[in-house]
C-alpha cells in the first residue's frame, strides 16, 4: 500500500520483478539443461536469450518462458529438417527428464514444462555472415536471426535512459498481462525502444502515459527487427484486428491521462484507482 504517486510506482516495480530465489533457480536450471546435450550432440555453442536475459522478464515466473539456444554442428542441418531436428532434440531432452509433466515439439522450440515454469530449448545453427538460423517447423522453413543483437540493444538503450526503460518495458508487459497478453511481449519491448529513442523519461507515470500517447498510432504497424536480416515483428497475439488494438492503448492513455489529473488535483486515492485499472493486481492499493 502506498500514499503518493511516486510510491506507488516504486511498489508497482518491485511487484514486477523476479525473486531473487527464482533467478537462483531459473539459473541452475537452464545450466542443467545445457548440459543434457554433452555427449548426445555436437554442441558448439549455447547461451539464454528471451526476455530473461534482457532482464524484462516479470512475475509471476510460472507464466514465464526461460529461452535457451543451443547451437549445433552443421552436420545435423538439413534444409527441410525443421520439424525432424526438433523432434531429435525432444528425445534427448527424455533421456534426462523422464518424470518432467511435459515436453513437447512447437513451431521453433522443444518446450520443457516444469511446475514452476517453463523452457524453451532453441536448436540453431550459425548463419554464413553472422546471426543464426532457427527451425519454424511450422512453415518449414529456418528463421535469420541474431538473440545476442536484442540484448545489446536493450542494454544499450537502458542505459542512455539511466536505468528507467527497462522498468518502464516491465510496467508495459503487466499492462499486456492484464489485458489477457493482446499484444506480442517482443513487439511492445521494440515499440518502446522506438517511442523513447531521443526522449527524457522524466518520471514513470508520464514515460507510461507517453507510451500509450505515442502507441495508439504506431501499433497500426508492424515493427522492423533490428536485426538487419531479421523481418518485421507483428505487434497483435490475441488481439483480433488493429482497430481493438488501436482500442486498447486508447484506454490505457486516457486512464493514464485521467490519473495524472487526479495527481495534479490533489486527489491520490482517485489517481491509484485509475493506474489499478491498467496494472491490476501489480498496482499496490491506496492507503
Amino acid at each position: 500500500m502506498a500514499t503518493t504517486i511516486p510510491s506507488s510506482f516504486q511498489k508497482l516495480k518491485e511487484n514486477l520483478e523476479i525473486t531473487g530465489l527464482q533467478k537462483s533457480t531459473a539459473s541452475t536450471r537452464q545450466e542443467n539443461v545445457r548440459n543434457v546435450f554433452n555427449g548426445q550432440m555436437d554442441v558448439l555453442d549455447s547461451f539464454l536469450t528471451g526476455s530473461y536475459i534482457r532482464s524484462t522478464m516479470i512475475s509471476p515466473l510460472s507464466e514465464a518462458d526461460i529461452d535457451i539456444f543451443v547451437v549445433l554442428d552443421p552436420k545435423y542441418y538439413e534444409a527441410a529438417g525443421q520439424a525432424s531436428l526438433l523432434d531429435k532434440v525432444k528425445r534427448v531432452l527424455l533421456k534426462t527428464y523422464t518424470t518432467t509433466p511435459k515436453i513437447s515439439r512447437n513451431g521453433q522450440a522443444v518446450t520443457i514444462t516444469f511446475t514452476d515454469f517453463i523452457v524453451d530449448v532453441v536448436p540453431a545453427f550459425y548463419r554464413q555472415g553472422g546471426g543464426y538460423l532457427i527451425p519454424n517447423s511450422t512453415k518449414n522453413i529456418w528463421i535469420e536471426t541474431n538473440p545476442k543483437t536484442h540484448v545489446e540493444l536493450m542494454t544499450t538503450e537502458n542505459a542512455a535512459h539511466n536505468g528507467d526503460l527497462v522498468p518502464i518495458v516491465k510496467m508495459i508487459k503487466g499492462w499486456n498481462r492484464n489485458i489477457n497478453y493482446d499484444f506480442t511481449s517482443f513487439y511492445l519491448e521494440l515499440l518502446a525502444i522506438k517511442i523513447f529513442t531521443g526522449v527524457t523519461i522524466s518520471n514513470f507515470p508520464s514515460g507510461v502515459r507517453f507510451f500509450f500517447d505515442k502507441g495508439r498510432e504506431l501499433i497500426k504497424f508492424k515493427i522492423k527487427d533490428v536485426v538487419e536480416y531479421g523481418g518485421h515483428i507483428n505487434g497483435l497475439r490475441n488481439c483480433a484486428t488493429v482497430d481493438s488494438a488501436v482500442s486498447r492503448f486508447e484506454t490505457a492513455y486516457n486512464r493514464a491521462l485521467k490519473a495524472e489529473q487526479y495527481a495534479n488535483n490533489g486527489n491520490i486515492r482517485s489517481a491509484v484507482e485509475e493506474w489499478q485499472k491498467i496494472f491490476g493486481d501489480y498496482f499496490p492499493a491506496y492507503g
